[in-house]
C-alpha cells in the first residue's frame, strides 16, 4: 500500500510539473447571443480534462497546458464555440450563438433523425433537463404534465408504473399505451432507462409521425435517446439524491369516539367481540413507521475523441413504500460504444444495457387498503398478550397490520437489452443502417401467506382487485399457501434501412427504406402453488416441503394455459421526404406489416401517411417584418395500427378443462371448446388528420405549436358475447366498434425576462380531448349497442355497475341511478327511468347517463428562475372537467352497519334508517378537477472546486408540493387508463409529498 502511494504521488507530481511548464494563461468573457455574460459557461481544453467554468460575470481565467490549445466553449441552450490559441492574444470575448428556438432542434423520428423547423408531423420534443425531477423511477412520472395531450396518473406505489394516454383511449383493449423505441430499439421496455441516462425524449403524435411503425403506433411513439460521449471531452459524472416521503392526505374516518357518540346517537349497539375500549387509527397502523426514505445514485463514465466514444454509468434506486412491506429497488448497468472505422465511413455501435428489480409488494394491497378504512377503530391492533386481535366470527372483517404481518408477496425481474448497430456511408449520398437486437425479460414471483391466513373463513374472503375486475373468493389452503413462478420472455430484432439524403440545387430529397423482423417468445416458464407446510418460516422458496395430496380438493394452480406464446411480426417500409428552398416540404410513409397474432385471412395489413408544410417565414414577403422569427403551418394524414393486447392464440380455437360431470358414481373431467376461432381477425386501424402551425415571434422570446387532430379507430377488437347457437363458446374475439377522439394541443414557451443577474423563462401547454364510442357492433354482438361495466360489489350493491360502452358516449361514461335526495321520512330517493321519484329503484333498469371520466383540459406549466448561481423551478400540473366516482365514499357511507364497520366523518349526520344512503348513484359522483403545484426545486451551482471537480450543484425537491381540488376522497389522481377510467374503489394507495436533497458533480 506504501508503495502505491508513493507511485500515486510521484505521478501526480510529474503530471503538475509538465503542466506547470507548459501552461499559457488565458482569461475572457462568455456572453450570449445579445451580449449579456453567461455564468456558470464550461471552457473545456480539447483533448484533455482541464476545464473551467464562467463566474457570475460570465468570466474565466484558464491555464491551457501550450500556447496552440483549442479551446471548447460550450452551455446549454448554445452551440459549441471552438478557440485556437496561436499565443499572440491571452484575453478574449467570446459570444455564445443560441439554439434554443424550438424550431430549430433536432428530433429524433422513425429511422432516423430531423431539423424540427422542417418537420411537417406533429412532434414534442423534451430535454434530460426539462423532465421531472424527485424520487422517480418511472419515466411515464418523468413526463407527467411535461407533454400537451399527455394524460398521465400515477399513485403513490412505488411498484406500480404510471399510466400513459396520448390523445385519447383509441381503443377498448387493455393496451392503451404508447409504443416506446429506445436508442432505435423498438418495444425496450422502458423500466430498463435510469433517469440520469436520458438524453432527451421525442413524443411522435399524429399518424403521419408514427405511421413508419405501422401496427404498433396506434397508441403513439415515445422515442427515448440516451447521452452519448462527447467529442474531445473525457467527463466523469456523479448525480445522487436522498428522500423522505409521506401521506399527503388519507380518509377523514370516525374515530373510537366519534363512532359512539354516533351509536348512542342513534341507538346502535357494538358486539363485545369488536369493543375492546381502544381506539385506533388503522390508515396509520397500516404505514411504515416514520417516513419513507428513497435515494438514487448514478455515476457515469463518458468520452471520446476523432473516431469514437463511448458511455458507462451504473445507477442504483432505492424506493420505500409508504405502506408497510412495500419498496421497489434496482439496479441499472449500461455501455454504449461508437467506433468510426474505414476512413470515418462506417461506424459501429454497441449498446448494452441490464436492468435487475425487486419489488416488494403489499401482501393483499387492496383488501389490506379496504379494511384500514373499514375496521372499527374501537377494536386493538394486539391483544393484551401480543398476538394479533381479530373477530374471525364477522364477515369479511380482518384486521389489516395482521394481514401485512403473515403475508409474503415478491417480484425479481432482471432486464437485458443489447444491440449491435453499423451505419455505412455509401456513394451517392446514401447511408445503409443495420440494428440487431436482443432482449430478454426473466420474472421471477413468489407469495407466501403463513398458517396464520388458515384462521380465515376461505368462504368469505374476497380479493378486491382493481376495476374493471370483480370480487373473487381466495382459499389460503391449509397450514399456509405458496405460489411462486417463474417467467422468460425474448425478443429478437433485426432491421435494416438504407436511406438517401440528397440536395439537388433548391431541391433536397430524403429517402428511407427498410425491413424489419421480430420473433417474441412469451411465457416460457413455470408455475406452482401448494399448502400445508410443516412450519411458516418456509416461505416460498421450497415447495417440496408442502403436502398438498393431504389436503381433501386442493388442486395445483399451474398458471395460465397459454402463458408460452410464440409470435412474429415482419414490416416493410419506407419514407420520402421532400424540400423546396426550406419552405415548401411534403413527407409520404407507407409500412406492410405482418402478425401471426390474427386470423390467417388477414394477417398483413398496410399503414400509409402523407404529411406537407409551408414554413411562411422563408418567403420574399416576410423578410422585412419583425414580428415573426419562425412561421410554419403543416398539416399530415395517415392510418396506423394496434397489434398489442392480443396473444398468440387471440384468434385461435381453444380447448380446455369445462370443470367435471357426474358419470357412473364419479366426478369426470370435462373438456371442450372455450374459445372460438377467427380467421378473418385483423388489426384495429387508427386514423389521424392533423393541422398545426409552429412559430416564433418576438426574435424567440415567446414560441409555441397549436394542433388540432381527428383521430377515429375502425375495426375495434372486442371480446364481444354472441349468440351460442352461432359460436357454441357464447363469445367470440372480433372486429367491429370505432372510437373517435378529437382535439386540439396548445404549447407556448417564452422568456419573458433575461438580464445579467436575472432570467426567467415559462412553459405553458393545454390540452382538450373529446372521445367518443361512435359504433359497437358487429354481426355476431347479441348485446344491442352497449355493454353494462364496473361493478366494484361492495356491500350491499350486488349487481350494482358504475359505467357503460355505449354508442355516442364516451368511454369511461358512468351510468347509475339519479339522486334524488330525501323524502318526507328521510329516506334517500332516485328518479327512476321514467323521472319519477323512487325508494325501491331497479338495478340496471332505473340507470341514468351521469357524466364521463375523460378531463375536458389538461395543464402543464413550468417556470424557470435564475438568480445569479440560484435556480428555481417551480412546476403546476391540472386536469379539469372529469368526473370521478367515489366509490369508496358509498361503501364507507352506510350509518346502517356503524356498529359492525366504520363510516366518514361525514355522514355523521345520516340516519341509520336510510339504508338507500349507500347506492351507488349520482350523489357519489364528483368533480375531479385539481390544480396541483407538482414540483418546487431550489439549486445553488458553485462552479468549479479544485482542479479535478468542473462543477458542483446541489438542489432540494418538494414534490406533491400542495393540490387545490374538491375532490372528497384520498387524491383526485384516479387512473385515467385502462377501460374503467375515473372509478375510486377502496384501492388507492396513498399519494405522497417527497422532501429531496440531491448533487450533481462533474470531475
Amino acid at each position: 500500500m506504501e508503495k502505491l502511494k508513493l507511485l500515486l504521488l510521484a505521478f501526480f507530481f510529474v503530471l503538475s510539473f509538465n503542466t506547470w511548464a507548459q501552461k499559457t494563461e488565458v482569461s475572457g468573457i462568455i456572453l450570449d447571443d445579445k451580449g449579456l455574460p453567461l455564468p456558470a459557461a464550461n471552457v473545456l481544453e480539447k483533448g484533455t480534462t482541464n476545464s473551467v467554468t464562467t463566474d457570475f460575470d460570465g468570466k474565466f481565467k484558464f491555464s491551457a497546458s501550450n500556447k496552440n490549445a483549442t479551446l471548447i466553449i460550450s452551455y446549454i441552450g448554445f452551440e459549441d464555440q471552438s478557440l485556437k490559441l496561436d499565443g499572440t492574444k491571452s484575453n478574449f470575448s467570446i459570444k455564445l450563438k443560441s439554439n434554443t428556438t424550438n424550431l430549430e432542434q433536432v428530433v429524433v423520428v422513425g429511422y432516423g433523425k430531423g431539423s424540427r423547423k422542417n418537420l411537417t408531423t406533429s412532434v414534442t420534443s423534451i430535454k434530460a433537463e426539462e423532465l421531472n425531477r424527485g424520487a422517480i423511477s418511472d419515466v411515464g412520472q418523468l413526463l407527467q404534465g411535461k407533454v400537451s395531450g399527455l394524460n398521465i396518473s400515477s399513485s403513490g406505489d412505488p411498484t406500480k408504473t404510471a399510466s400513459v394516454v396520448l390523445r385519447g383511449v383509441s381503443t377498448l383493449n387493455s393496451s392503451q399505451g404508447p409504443f416506446y423505441v429506445v436508442d432505435g430499439v423498438p418495444g425496450v421496455d422502458i423500466s430498463i432507462i435510469a433517469p440520469d441516462d436520458i438524453a432527451t425524449i421525442d413524443v411522435l403524435k399524429d399518424a403521419a409521425a408514427t405511421a413508419i411503425y405501422g401496427n404498433r403506433a396506434a397508441n403513439g411513439v415515445i422515442m427515448v435517446t440516451t447521452k452519448r460521449g462527447g467529442k474531445d471531452r473525457t467527463q466523469i459524472a456523479y448525480n445522487g439524491y436522498f428522500g423522505l416521503e409521506e401521506v399527503s392526505n388519507q380518509l377523514d374516518m370516525m374515530n373510537a369516539d366519534q363512532l359512539r357518540a354516533f351509536t348512542v346517537k342513534n341507538n346502535l349497539n357494538f358486539t363485545p367481540e369488536n369493543d375492546k375500549g381502544a381506539n385506533t387509527n388503522w390508515q396509520k397502523e397500516i404505514l411504515r413507521p416514520g417516513r419513507a426514505q428513497s435515494s438514487s445514485h448514478n455515476l457515469s463514465m463518458s468520452g471520446g475523441g476523432d473516431h469514437g466514444n463511448y458511455t458507462a454509468s451504473i445507477t442504483s434506486l432505492e424506493k420505500e413504500g409508504v405502506l408497510q412491506k412495500s419498496d421497489f429497488s434496482r439496479v441499472i448497468a449500461r455501455l454504449s460504444v461508437e467506433q468510426f472505422a474505414f476512413d470515418d465511413k462506417v461506424k459501429f455501435g454497441l449498446n448494452v444495457t441490464n436492468s435487475s428489480s425487486k419489488y416488494q409488494n403489499v401482501p393483499q394491497r387492496n383488501t389490506v387498503l379496504l379494511q384500514s378504512v373499514s375496521y372499527l377503530p374501537i377494536s386493538p391492533v394486539k391483544n393484551a398478550d401480543g398476538s394479533y386481535f381479530e373477530n374471525f366470527i364477522s364477515t369479511g372483517y380482518f384486521n389489516p397490520v395482521a394481514l401485512i404481518d403473515h403475508g409474503t408477496d415478491e417480484t425479481k425481474t432482471n432486464n437485458l437489452v443489447g444491440n449491435l448497430t453499423a451505419e455505412v456511408k455509401l456513394p451517392f449520398g446514401f447511408t445503409y443502417n443495420l440494428n440487431i437486437a436482443h432482449q430478454k425479460l426473466t420474472a421471477s414471483h413468489g407469495e407466501f401467506y403463513d398458517s396464520y391466513y388458515s384462521k380465515y373463513n376461505s368462504a368469505n374472503f374476497y380479493n378486491n382487485p382493481d376495476p374493471p375486475l370483480t370480487k373473487t373468493l381466495i382459499n389460503f389452503g391449509v397450514n399456509g399457501s405458496a405460489l411462486r413462478n417463474n417467467y422468460e420472455n425474448t425478443n429478437n430484432i433485426v432491421e435494416s434501412f438504407l436511406t438517401w439524403d440528397k440536395a439537388l440545387g433548391s431541391h433536397k430529397i430524403k429517402a428511407v427504406l427498410g425491413y424489419s423482423w421480430q420473433e417474441n417468445t412469451l411465457g416460457d416458464g413455470f408455475q406452482a402453488t401448494s399448502t400445508n407446510f410443516p412450519t411458516d418460516n418456509v416461505g416460498y422458496n421450497n415447495l417440496a416441503l408442502s403436502n398438498y395430496t393431504s389436503v381433501n380438493g386442493y388442486v395445483v394452480n399451474f398458471g395460465d394455459s397459454k402463458a408460452y406464446q410464440k409470435t412474429r411480426l415482419i414490416g416493410e417500409f419506407a419514407r420520402l421526404n421532400y424540400n423546396y428552398e426550406d419552405k415548401y416540404l411534403l413527407q409520404g410513409t407507407i409500412r406492410r406489416d405482418g402478425g401471426s397474432v390474427f386470423g390467417k385471412n388477414n394477417q398483413w395489413g398496410y399503414f400509409p401517411s402523407v404529411g406537407a408544410a409551408w414554413r411562411v417565414d422563408k418567403e420574399n414577403f416576410m423578410k422585412n417584418q419583425k414580428f415573426f422569427s419562425d412561421l410554419k403551418f403543416r398539416g399530415s394524414y395517415g392510418v396506423t395500427g394496434n397489434s398489442s393486447g392480443f396473444n398468440a392464440y387471440t384468434a385461435q380455437f381453444i380447448s380446455g378443462s369445462l370443470g367435471t360431470f357426474y358419470y357412473n358414481g364419479a366426478q369426470i373431467g370435462a373438456y371442450g371448446p372455450n374459445q372460438a376461432a377467427n380467421p378473418d381477425l385483423k388489426w384495429e386501424k387508427t386514423a389521424t388528420a392533423n393541422i398545426g402551425v409552429d412559430f416564433a415571434i418576438l426574435k424567440g422570446k415567446v414560441t409555441g405549436s397549436v394542433d388540432l387532430y381527428d383521430k377515429k379507430t375502425t375495426d375495434m377488437i372486442f371480446n364481444y358475447a354472441v349468440n351460442p347457437v352461432l359460436v357454441p363458446v357464447g363469445t367470440i374475439v372480433a372486429n367491429g366498434g370505432t372510437m373517435s377522439n378529437k382535439g386540439i394541443e396548445v404549447s407556448l414557451g417564452a422568456t419573458p425576462v433575461k438580464t445579467a443577474n436575472f432570467s426567467w423563462s415559462t412553459n405553458l401547454n393545454l390540452a382538450s380531448n373529446k372521445n367518443k364510442i361512435v359504433k359497437l357492433t358487429n354481426p355476431f354482438f347479441i348485446g344491442g349497442d352497449s355493454i353494462r361495466r364496473v361493478q366494484p360489489d361492495g356491500g350491499g350493491q350486488t349487481g350494482s355497475t358504475l359505467q357503460i360502452f355505449k354508442e355516442g358516449k364516451p368511454l369511461g361514461e358512468f351510468f347509475t341511478l339519479k339522486y334524488a335526495g330525501k323524502n318526507a321520512n328521510g329516506v334517500s330517493q332516485y328518479y327512476d327511468k321514467n323521472n319519477n321519484l323512487t325508494t325501491t329503484p331497479l338495478i340496471g333498469t332505473d340507470y341514468h347517463y351521469a357524466g364521463s371520466a375523460q378531463p375536458k383540459l389538461l395543464l402543464g406549466w413550468g417556470n424557470n428562475f435564475q438568480y445569479k448561481k440560484f435556480d428555481l423551478s417551480v412546476f403546476f400540473r391540472g386536469v379539469f372537467g372529469n368526473k370521478i366516482f367515489n366509490a369508496t365514499r358509498a361503501d364507507l357511507f352506510r350509518p346502517s352497519t356503524a356498529m359492525t364497520s366504520n363510516i366518514l366523518v361525514d355522514a355523521q349526520d345520516e340516519s341509520p334508517n336510510d339504508l338507500n344512503a349507500y347506492k351507488y348513484s349520482t350523489r357519489f359522483i364528483e368533480d375531479g378537477s385539481y390544480l396541483r403545484l407538482d414540483n418546487m426545486t431550489l439549486g445553488y451551482n458553485f462552479g468549479k472546486m479544485g482542479r479535478f471537480i468542473q462543477n458542483v450543484r446541489i438542489y432540494e425537491t418538494i414534490n406533491n408540493v400542495f393540490v387545490i381540488t374538491k375532490y372528497s376522497g384520498v387524491d383526485p389522481e384516479v387512473e385515467q387508463g385502462g377501460t374503467a377510467p375515473g372509478v375510486d374503489s377502496n384501492n388507492f394507495y396513498p399519494k405522497t409529498r417527497t422532501y429531496l436533497f440531491g448533487v450533481n458533480v462533474i470531475f
